[in-house]
């Protein structure tokens, strides 16, 4: 049991191995730019699921299930211009405690900061005001013309609690 939860972040962070100092490449061996029909092609190959295609000005984003990797809920393609400019990856583990989430990012954004530097906290926000207390912090590091995100979110009113952590590239 002790070996899942590093065989997790290794899966996660996979992507970052192969990178250059140059740049933060897009994850599952998609590169910067590819054509959307040829990121189609790959996810009917791995028998992937886009469920749903939405246009927001000049950017289109595809929701994708069933891409299998370890807590991944769902994964969001942007593309501009047919182009690949950002994937979100957004975990979800329904069992975990809020230890075990922050251990997690812990985890994570010490594996960044070794690969490249310490990054930014970006936000760090807590909303007590409402019946639905919400939670927010995130880190990003940009390399080159690339950068990854990562945050935490919690929104809680007893007895639910919903929490998720994101990794998104994108490119600059």
């Amino acid at each position: 049991m002790r070996f899942l939860p590093a065989a997790v972040v290794a899966l996660l962070l996979y992507p970052i191995f192969a990178c250059s100092a140059q740049e933060i490449p897009p994850p599952f061996g998609f590169r910067w730019n590819d054509a959307s029909a040829r990121v189609e092609r790959v996810l009917k190959g791995a028998k992937a699921k886009i469920v749903s295609r939405d246009k927001t000005g000049a950017m289109e984003v595809w929701t994708v299930t069933g891409l299998i990797h370890p807590g991944l809920k769902r994964t969001l393609f942007s593309f501009k211009s047919g182009a690949l400019r950002q994937v979100e990856l957004q975990y979800e583990y329904p069992d975990w405690t809020l230890e075990h989430y922050n251990n997690r990012m812990g985890e994570i954004r010490r594996y960044f900061d070794e690969k490249y530097g310490i990054g930014r906290l970006i936000s760090r926000k807590r909303d007590n005001d409402t019946e639905v207390i919400q939670t927010l912090v995130g880190y990003q590091w940009v390399v080159g013309k690339s950068a990854l995100e990562l945050f935490y979110f919690s929104a809680q009113k007893e007895p639910n609690v919903y929490r998720n952590i994101t990794v998104t590239y994108k490119a600059l």
